[in-house]
């Protein structure tokens, strides 16, 4: 049996234990001739026991040091982990979130043959209002200006308040940007013969190719009285402009040929009462809006098939606006829903 706990001991203790007993029996040998002899060697032994534990102290400074940069090293290690963790968490979270807005745009998609591996949101655009008066003149907005588009959906509920039956709502696309004068696409909707859709070129300014459209013939939710909303939406892949009301196809545009002669509807028809003074006002500023629209339409024509046999009428891609247009008094187009959907080969 064992009385005594067995002890270990360092390397270096035992050396200094070893050297305190050796120096102790040094001193007990020695004479008074040998003290000199003696003490140089007890200051020998006491250098070298210094020296001793200064290295254990040295080890302990580097084990300390070594200890230090491995902590160092691990907090480090840390950071950079909890870094990354916070930037996946917030890459999901962004993706999240651009796939909750994105939601409708993917919805809608289908009703244009598209899916959401076509393409990518360019854009989803806050409300926005735009008025302008005066005669033939016309205004512009978009947050996201910087952004040009060649094959694209754009789409926007549109809602209107116009004074002159020619003066509408609708798209710029496809633009230079020079608002004096324009090179681009126009897609122009206006309460005109209880609704119409005007797509123009523009190149300097000036019409350089013109189509007509009736969305009634084919989207019988088609509303013109003002204050009414509409959706209103293009599908541009290369020459060819595909265009919806209320997600109802109602023409197809290939942007290389020529214009065509626009169709007119058929003229007002007088009050059967011919005694109503009111309906008979009614009637005669009818006419006389629609004698000048027809006019109107007859000379853009001309100069669009003019421009357009220049050369002057296609163009492959440039900026995005939202527009409204004055053909007289006040109009008011207001945008929501908006959203750009760029396509990609």
């Amino acid at each position: 049996m064992r009385l005594f706990k067995q002890t270990s001991y360092s390397k270096t203790v035992v050396i200094l234990l070893s050297l305190a007993v050796l120096s102790l029996l040094i001193q007990g040998c020695g004479t008074g001739a040998q003290s000199g002899s003696g003490d140089a060697t007890g200051t020998a032994l006491s250098q070298a026991i210094a020296g001793t534990a200064t290295a254990e102290q040295a080890d302990t400074s580097n084990a300390g040091s070594l200890a230090t940069a491995e902590a160092e090293a691990t907090r480090q290690s840390q950071d950079i982990s909890a870094t990354q963790t916070a930037q996946l968490a917030d890459r999901d979270e962004q993706q999240l979130a651009t796939a909750t807005v994105a939601a409708p745009i993917v919805a809608e998609l289908p009703t244009y043959g598209l899916d959401a591996s076509s393409g990518k949101v360019g854009w989803i655009h806050d409300p926005l209002t735009l008025e302008i008066s005066g005669y033939q003149q016309m205004t512009f907005g978009n947050d996201f200006m910087n952004i040009t588009a060649k094959d694209f959906v754009l789409a926007a509920d549109v809602t209107w308040d116009t004074q002159y039956g020619d003066s509408g709502c609708g798209f710029m696309f496809r633009s230079n940007g020079d608002q004096q004068k324009p090179d681009g696409y126009m897609l122009i909707a206006s309460r005109f013969a209880n609704g119409r859709v005007v797509f123009m070129a523009l190149a300097d300014g000036e019409f350089a190719n013109l189509r007509h459209f009736y969305p009634k013939e084919a989207d019988r939710s088609f509303e013109w009285q003002n204050g009414t909303t509409n959706r209103i939406t293009i599908v541009a892949r290369d020459n060819i402009l595909e265009v919806y009301t209320n997600m109802v196809k109602i023409g197809e545009i290939d942007t290389t040929q020529p214009p065509k002669q626009p169709i007119l509807p058929p003229k007002p028809q007088p009050p059967l009462d011919q005694m109503d003074q009111n309906a008979k006002q009614i009637y005669e500023d009818q006419l006389a809006q629609y004698e000048d629209i027809v006019q109107q339409s007859q000379t853009n024509f001309q100069v669009a098939k003019t421009n357009f046999e220049a050369g002057k009428a296609v163009f492959s891609d440039g900026f995005i606006s939202m527009l409204a247009l004055t053909q007289g008094g006040q109009t008011t187009c207001k945008f929501d829903k908006a959203w750009l959907w760029l396509l990609e080969p």
